[in-house]
């Protein structure tokens, strides 16, 4: 049912399922990042998808645990006039990764093929320019050795709609509904046929598109962690053997006085249950 006309949100995965899996999962990732790290290995995930299709929220959980030194998440504005002025890959290419590194792109260079064309941000010359480039660019980044995973988050149109509004209730994440946002509900079946046609030219058996179905956001999380796990051939690394010293005697050292110090106010002292 996802990216089409649907009639609600599934029953969602029970937690009680979900969060020791989650952690298991979780668990794994560290291995695959210190493998990563250890074994100069480049990685770059893309997800893509609708808005409110559960991007960011997997995102979190698949760096949760990880080392941000090791884990980056790719986040791009808009691009500056100077970048406007670059071939269109060069600001992506800027942020991939090096040996030991692993790259979590919130949208990518695919921006040009949904949101740019949609909304005629782009000229058709660069769209169709895009269209030709993308698969090559792709081919060059896995013929030099990195590994790219891209995953389509798929969510129906009732279960986005019903994101939205419960963004517009939340004031702590009233600021994720945009007027982009906005735009994509009223112009649903532009963004689907814009997705079609990307899919036709860069889903390519180098780098092929992996759709994830997030009507229920718990169940997407899990599948797609699970499958970049299997996808790539990581393997546990022995991690050093690590021994806490000795607390050495103590010297006569005395802390000043707390007088002496700004302290925050113990603010959690005035909560009742």
């Amino acid at each position: 049912m996802s990216d089409e006309k649907g009639s609600g949100e599934p029953a969602k995965l029970p937690r009680s399922l979900y969060e020791p899996e989650l952690y298991r999962l979780q668990t794994e990732l560290v291995k695959l990042q210190e493998w990563v790290r250890v074994e100069g290995a480049r990685l770059v995930v893309v997800f893509e998808g609708r808005d409110a299709a559960g991007k960011g929220s997997t995102i979190k959980r698949v760096t949760e645990h990880l080392n941000p030194r090791v884990a980056r998440i790719v986040a791009l504005p808009r691009p500056t006039e100077r970048e406007r002025g670059q071939w269109y890959f060069q600001r992506y290419a800027e942020h991939l990764p090096a040996a030991g590194e692993m790259v979590l792109l919130d949208r990518s260079w695919y921006n040009r093929a949904g949101v740019e064309r949609v909304m005629g941000f782009c000229t058709m010359e660069e769209y169709q320019r895009f269209l030709r480039q993308c698969p090559i660019f792709e081919r060059m980044l896995v013929e030099d050795g990195i590994l790219l995973r891209k995953y389509w988050f798929s969510v129906s149109d009732a279960v986005q709609e019903e994101r939205f509004r419960r963004r517009l209730r939340d004031p702590t994440r009233r600021w994720k509904l945009s007027p982009m946002d906005l735009e994509s509900i009223t112009r649903w079946e532009a963004y689907s046929r814009a997705k079609d046609e990307m899919f036709v030219h860069t889903d390519i058996s180098e780098a092929p598109w992996y759709v994830v179905e997030s009507d229920d956001k718990r169940r997407a999380r899990l599948n797609m962690i699970a499958h970049l796990l299997s996808s790539v051939p990581y393997e546990a690394v022995s991690p050093p053997v690590i021994e806490l010293p000795p607390r050495p005697p103590a010297t006569g050292y005395q802390r000043p006085p707390r007088n002496l110090q700004t302290y925050v106010p113990d603010h959690a002292s005035h909560l009742r249950k």
